[in-house]
């Protein structure tokens, strides 16, 4: 299985200038996939709060990439109530699960009301857990996954009040790292780039892969490219020696 994670460089209120951005990205790794990988989108790409206009985007462009699409997440009322909320779709364009975020972050709190849909779900046999953005901060939220996870994957749209990206970069690449040690997890995160434009605070491009498995410091987290999409090779036979051995020094939690 491979992940397809993106950072494409996308502004506020620009829906379908964002939408042919984010189409053109993945048609970039079209040709070397397969219906066994998946493909991650980061947080609220769209500002249409349209849900069926939203799944038939990402219904859309799974049939197009021809594997699964994890939808990153829009804005939409459910009950009455405005919430960020995303879906994943296979490659025949059927809707596999929905997840939404539980903890909005800081001002987001203003205009958005907690979700309840938890987003763990099954894809191409392997237990994936979807956290968007600020609810991957929340230990205890991994914690309430019916199965463990063998990748956690986070739509995120990175913001920082500092003048430049570094700061959020560290921080995002470090709890990467630590969470997929303590949990034996890949960690995919798909973001906004750090030439996108929000009216106020700066996107920080945190996306990348952090990979438990590897041997290497240097590329325990793997940074999206400058393109804005890369391609990770997952070795689950990997992660499983890898969580044996864990478990076998008594680091492992389950």
């Amino acid at each position: 299985m491979k992940l397809i994670l993106l950072q494409p460089t996308l502004g506020a209120r620009e829906t379908l200038t964002n939408l042919d951005t984010i189409e053109a990205l993945v048609s970039k790794a079209v040709g070397q996939v397969t219906t066994e990988d998946v493909v991650l989108l980061p947080e609220r790409f769209t500002f249409d709060d349209d849900a069926v206009a939203y799944e038939t985007y990402i219904r859309k462009l799974a049939t197009m990439a021809g594997c699964t699409v994890v939808g990153g997440s829009h804005h939409r009322r459910v009950n009455g109530k405005l919430v960020n909320i995303g879906c994943a779709a296979d490659a025949q364009g059927n809707v596999l699960g929905t997840y939404a975020k539980l903890r909005p972050y800081f001002n987001e709190q203003n205009h958005v009301s907690p979700g309840d849909r938890f987003g763990d779900f099954q894809i191409n046999g392997r237990n994936f857990l979807v956290l968007i953005c600020a609810d991957f901060w929340y230990s205890d939220i991994i914690l309430k996954a019916t199965k463990l996870p063998d990748v956690i994957l986070v739509p995120s749209l990175s913001v920082s009040r500092k003048p430049k990206p570094e700061y959020s970069r560290s921080l995002w690449r470090h709890l990467a790292i630590t969470r997929a040690y303590e949990f034996g997890v890949f960690i995919g995160i798909s973001d906004w780039s750090e030439d996108s434009h929000l009216p106020k605070n700066r996107t920080c491009g945190v996306g990348g892969l952090a990979d438990p498995t590897a041997l290497n410091p240097n590329i325990f987290f793997q940074p999206i490219s400058e393109e804005g999409v890369s391609i990770y090779s997952l070795n689950f036979e990997a992660l499983e020696a890898f969580r044996q051995d864990r478990r076998q020094r008594g680091f492992f939690w389950r």
